[in-house]
């Protein structure tokens, strides 16, 4: 506060020895005006004639001869004042971006307006506030931080929305011009977007960054209303994150002798919860780098627990693009906690997994019915999973780690997520390694995570001599290694009775790939297997049709000729006939086929309705 009081007075005398300048030197001062501290030996006439509160004020003290009047909390202080003060004498001046914002509150502060005056103060700021700044983008950027000391007046005044209007406006259109200008014609004739070419239409993105943060929040919020690209917006977040929090690097004192500056961390807080609630909902329009920096930012600064699990749910949405750095994040809360914040990692786990879950329990039959072996979701699965493995591998050796929070984060995935072993078998060995003191029910409990039929040839070797495990599995080891080795036996003998080892083969390939596969390609592989078996039904019931219209042709060329015709009627008809469709009489005519081309029409509107 000291050094904003001499800055105050040193303004304050600065301005009175302009002042001296440029007042009549040659009439005595009938007025002295006090300003934040400073004074200002005027004239009463030009003052009133342009101003209406000095007016109003001069006209209560008629009676008196007011000499001396003080104005408490004019906007802009001392020097805005001397300025509205030249405009009352008539010394021009120039009005520009960096004293429009303080023009226009002190006009209407001293009510300098068009009822007083012809052509005030404050409809030439308006004017020049309107044609000049708000067509440009790095104006309003200007008088938007001339603003942050006039609040909550320039917000009144509405020159704060004005500015943001025009600079939402500007980036929406600077924009479009620059997806026009990516248009180019493919080889085919087509109109494509240029993915490769620069994108110019951003350049706004580092002139916001020197925004207050609460005016920062109501720039992007406009644009997002304007239609501002999602990457464009996060590239902003991130771009004015990087600034706003690595300017004071108070709290990664590595000493911890410095006293840390509470404002600071109050502000940087303010930045991080700021930052969430702007993060546009669709995915990958911020880095998930950028995402996990935020999370160790607001678990450091204690930000609310609203933003950290909005941080916690965007990661887990897209956690398989996530690397093991990312999910290293330091424990903050007590030095003789585990090393790393282990129940945030579990939280995002746990939204990966819901997620998935979600997904799998929709009914669109396009899903379901994709003819991949795998859908995106399984892959997503395998790579977390992996993720997940490395992970426990990292954590394992902590000391202070305890069992119940290992197991944790390893049950978190479903079964189906790990189509091999190997990776949690070596986590869980370094835990064995670094936790030697657990007992033997606690070991039990532990390996019973590993399905050591999924193991690789070396991992299998490996545990089947490893002493750290308990004896029941390395029992379960074994046995899978003598079948293992059993089926490889059998596979030698292929050339002597290939049948039997194809088949055998099949249900292991087969039982694997049941194993690997998640409910959701069950579900489809059922689907599939269940409209063939529909349409195979209605290919019989459309046959068993034929059939009867032919024993009633049978019956009554039967009452007709005599037995011996009939038995001759009969055979060739029923060589003509084959239950799955397939004549192999050479007499068939054509009337058939045309029989056989309407029956598969049906059955394709039967299928279409019993699906």
């Amino acid at each position: 506060m000291d050094k904003q009081q001499h800055h105050q007075l040193s303004l304050a005398k600065s301005s009175r020895q302009r002042c001296n300048e440029w007042i009549f030197r040659d009439v005595k001062s009938d007025i002295t005006i006090e300003v934040n501290g400073g004074t200002f030996a005027l004239h009463k006439f030009p003052l009133v004639s342009r101003s209406g509160r000095i007016r109003k004020l001069v006209a209560e003290h008629r009676d008196s001869d007011i000499s001396r009047v003080e104005l408490l909390n004019l906007p802009g202080g001392a020097e805005t004042f001397e300025l509205a003060a030249k405009f009352c004498y008539g010394i021009n001046f120039e009005i520009t971006s960096s004293n429009v914002a303080q023009l226009c509150c002190v006009s209407d502060y001293l009510e300098m307006t068009e009822e007083f005056s012809k052509d005030n103060l404050g409809s030439r700021a308006e004017e020049y506030l309107e044609s000049i700044v708000c067509k440009n983008l790095e104006m309003c950027v200007e008088v938007l931080q001339q603003c942050e000391n006039l609040l909550p007046l320039a917000d009144e005044l509405k020159i704060v929305s004005r500015c943001i209007d025009a600079i939402a406006s500007k980036a929406c259109a600077e924009q479009i011009a620059s997806s026009f200008s990516r248009l180019e014609y493919s080889s085919s004739g087509r109109l494509h977007m240029n993915r490769q070419a620069k994108c110019d239409g951003d350049w706004w993105i580092e002139d916001l960054s020197v925004i207050r943060i609460d005016l920062y929040q109501r720039v992007m919020t406009a644009m997002k209303c304007r239609g501002v690209r999602p990457e464009s917006i996060g590239a902003s977040l991130v771009n004015y994150a990087q600034k706003e929090l690595t300017k004071k690097s108070s709290l990664w004192n590595p000493s911890g002798q410095t006293k840390i500056d509470l404002l600071s961390t109050d502000h940087e807080g303010l930045v991080v919860e700021t930052i969430v609630s702007l993060l546009p909902v669709e995915k990958l329009a911020v880095p998930i780098t950028f995402l996990f920096g935020l999370l160790r930012s607001a678990v450091m600064l204690d930000c609310s627990i609203a933003c950290r699990l909005d941080l916690e749910r965007r990661i887990g949405s897209q956690l398989d693009i996530a690397t093991l750095d990312d999910l290293l994040i330091p424990s903050f809360r007590h030095a003789g906690d585990t090393l790393f914040d282990v129940d945030t990692v579990q939280r995002i786990l746990v939204n990966f997994s819901q997620q998935d879950d979600s997904e799998d329990d929709m009914d669109d039959a396009s899903v379901f019915e994709s003819d991949s072996p795998h859908s995106p979701s399984q892959g997503a699965l395998f790579k977390v999973s992996k993720l997940v493995d490395n992970y426990l591998a990292e954590i394992a050796p902590d000391a202070n780690l305890k069992l119940a929070k290992f197991m944790a984060i390893a049950e978190t995935l479903p079964p189906h997520a790990r189509t091999i072993h190997d990776g949690l078998y070596r986590a869980i060995d370094i835990y064995l390694k670094a936790h030697q003191g657990l007992s033997d029910a606690d070991k039990k409990k532990l390996c019973k995570l590993i399905d050591f039929q999924k193991l690789s040839q070396e991992a299998g070797a490996h545990a089947a001599q490893n002493e750290r495990l308990p004896l029941q599995s390395i029992v379960q080891v074994l046995y899978f290694e003598q079948l293992r080795l059993r089926n490889a036996l059998c596979c030698s003998y292929a050339d002597d009775d290939r049948k039997p080892v194809n088949h055998q083969s099949w249900r292991i390939s087969s039982s694997a790939l049941s194993a690997a596969m998640s409910p959701k390609d069950n579900y489809a592989s059922l689907r599939r297997e269940n409209r063939e078996l529909k349409l195979e039904l209605a290919r019989m019931r459309m046959r068993l049709n034929d059939l009867e219209k032919e024993h009633v042709c049978m019956k009554r060329d039967m009452a007709k000729s005599s037995s011996r015709k009939f038995m001759s009627s009969f055979t060739k008809k029923i060589g003509g006939l084959s239950l799955f469709g397939h004549s192999s009489s050479r007499g068939s005519s054509s009337p058939s086929r045309q029989s056989y081309r309407t029956d598969s029409k049906v059955i394709e509107r039967t299928c279409a309705s019993t699906d």
